[in-house]
This record gives C-alpha cells, structure tokens and sequence, in this order.
C-alpha cells in the first residue's frame, strides 16, 4: 500500500453539555480527523487531544503541527506501508502518543478497508456489542449530580462514573450510592490528589466502588503501590499507563489490579491490544476509556472494547452523550450495550455535510 497524502481537519464540535473535570471544563470538543489517502482506500483516524495541554503535554494545534512537519513526512520511506510499519517509521520522534494514534488510526483504516477486514477482527474481538458505561463530570451541586445521575441510569447505562477532585469527592458518592443503592459505581480522580490526600482517599471505600481511577500523578507509581496496600478498592490506573511495559512495571509494583485501556494516550490500537494482553497474562481486567471521541474513535473504541479481556463496562457512550450531531452515523443505546461495527476497517465514514459544519481548517499534506 501506498501513501500519497493525509488531510489534516481541525473540527469544532458543540457537546451538548459541559463536561467539568479537575482539567478543566469542555463546552466545545475541539480536535483533530486525519484522512490518510493511498492508492487503496482511504482511511480516517482521530486525534484524542483537546484545545489546551491538560490532560497531557500535547494538544490540538500541536498535534497538527508534529503531524504536517514530521510525522506524516516520516511515512514517505516507507517502501510498502500497512499498520504495522507505521510505529517503526515513528519511533525515532519522542513521546507525541496522541499524534501517532492519529496517524497509526487512519492507515490502519484504510489497510483493513483495501482487505475487507473489519477492526474488531483484526484486533481479536469476541463480543457483537459491548456494556456501555458513562463518564459524569464535576457538578455545580449535590442535586444537580443526582439528576445526571438519575437521567443515565433511565437512559440504560450499566455502569456510573463519577469525575472526584479534593473537596468533591466522599460527599457527593455517598449521596449517589445512599439515592441509587446497588448501581455499578467507579470514580475517576485524574492525578488530582497527592499522597498527603490519604485519608480523603481511603474514606472512599465505605462506599463499595468498584475501583478508584488514577487518583496520584501519572509518575507516582511507588505512591499508588502504597495507597493500594491501604485502599480496600481496586487502583485503576490511566494516566500512568501510555506503554504495555508501563503496564507490566506498574502490574509488578502492584500499583494497580484494574487498567483503563485509551487507544490515543498509548499511540494506538495496536500498542492497545499489546496492553490488554500483558494485562490478561496477568490477571488484571481492563476497560476501553473515553476522551470524548467523534463517532470516527468511537467506532475504533468500541472494536476494542470487544476483545476477551475487557471485562468492565468502559467509558463508550452513546454519541448523544456528548453530541446532538456526531459526525458519522451515530452510535446508540440499547440495553446497555453499543454495537461493535461490522463493516470493513473501522466501520464507519464521516458524513461529508455534517464534517463540513464543524471543520474549522483543512490542511493536505502530501507524501512524496
């Protein structure tokens, strides 16, 4: 397969609520597509980074700039491109996980559409649909958290994350544990706290979580192994996680018993499903996270949310979660489960009126 060029597309998208976490509050999701074109078929990949730097070091307009200037020229060599070369054409350019994910995504793509072969069978998925979960973020009050709350659960949702940070955090879980009794309720910290948190931390588990998320910094893996020798409640851990031998060092120091799985933080599906196999080698479950995703990683998520070892509900909501137009055709509810796509490569297109709303700017670049 050949690469002639990939279209860089910066798009604006409204979310139909703000979504408040220790990062920061999103009202507009703005990020990036990536339409790889070869003389094959074209694939389509999407960037999981935000406007700013907060959740990691890269962000949007970076992310486009690494693309165009180094990334994608990287590919030029490449003699006979697929999936599998694009990780060794990259690994001379340090960290940039999101961009490669991008990159990775969309050649992945379109090598599985040239060979009609859908993503959840190149990734070794085993289930046609997958328990879908949803992500609640930081609340201006008590009662407006239980309505969320109360509105998810109507909507079918199997599994109830709440987003914590100091000073909202054991009040606001024992007033939805003490409103919705026995619901399948995790929280999610996003390296908020710092060992000197312990006690506010430890006070958590008189609720009955099923795991506390990523409550350190990403780097304080001996300070998660000591919480988890005090904290009855599974450490999940996600932020920590961008490698599969991240994932085994932090599994052998026993910082965590439960892994959140982002395809774009570890630069790919393909370093993803090398992540879910050290973690099921080990004993340890995984789940697919989230990070607000157009329909385009939707798609890629929920084929990976598909794979044996994923075993809790993960963060693959309904694109009216997050979106009252998605871009693609949108991925719905039912029973608790989203369909994993059935068509070649990641299963989906974006459709190209909806795509021209909420592109902000295009940029082509072509490999030569």
């Amino acid at each position: 397969m050949k690469l002639e060029g990939v279209e860089i597309l910066h798009i604006a998208m409204p979310l139909v609520g703000a979504f408040r976490t220790s990062f920061g509050t999103e009202a507009v999701r703005e990020t990036l597509l990536l339409r790889a074109v070869t003389d094959e078929a074209e694939g389509w990949g999407e960037s999981g980074a935000s406007e700013a730097p907060l959740y990691s070091g890269e962000h949007t307009h970076g992310v486009a700039d690494v693309l165009a200037r180094h990334l994608i020229p990287a590919l030029a060599a490449a003699p006979d491109l697929d999936a599998h070369s694009v990780a060794p054409a990259l690994s001379a350019f340090k960290e940039n996980r999101l961009a490669k994910a991008a990159l990775e995504t969309a050649i992945l793509d379109a090598d599985l559409k040239a060979r009609g072969i859908p993503l959840s069978y190149a990734l070794g998925a085993v289930r046609r649909s997958v328990a879908s979960g949803v992500s609640v973020g930081i609340a201006d009050s008590i009662p407006d958290l239980l309505d969320t709350v109360d509105g998810y659960l109507a909507d079918g949702y199997l599994r109830i994350k709440l987003k914590i940070e100091p000073g909202w955090d054991v009040e606001p879980v024992r007033a939805v544990r003490e409103r919705f009794g026995d619901i399948v309720l995790q929280v999610d910290a996003n390296a908020s706290y710092e060992r000197s948190d312990i006690d506010d931390l430890l006070a958590l588990d008189d609720f009955d979580l099923s795991l506390v998320e990523q409550p350190l910094p990403a780097d304080d893996l001996l300070g998660h192994a000591m919480l988890g020798r005090r904290l009855a409640t599974p450490i999940c851990l996600d932020e920590s996680i961008v490698s599969a031998r991240a994932a085994a060092t932090a599994i052998e120091l026993g910082a965590c018993r439960i892994v959140n799985i982002k395809a774009g933080r570890v630069g790919g599906y393909l370093e993803a499903r090398r992540i879910h196999d050290v973690c099921a080698a080990h004993g340890v479950p995984v789940w697919c996270g989230g990070m607000l995703e157009t329909g385009v990683g939707r798609a890629a998520n929920v084929a990976l949310a598909a794979l044996p070892g994923f075993t809790l509900p993960g963060d693959t909501s309904a694109s009216e979660r997050y979106f009252a137009e998605d871009i693609t055709e949108p991925f719905r509810l039912v029973d608790g489960h989203l369909a994993v796509p059935t068509g070649p490569g990641i299963g989906v297109s974006p459709d190209p009126d909806a795509l021209a709303r909420f592109t902000v700017s295009r940029q082509w670049v072509p490999v030569r």
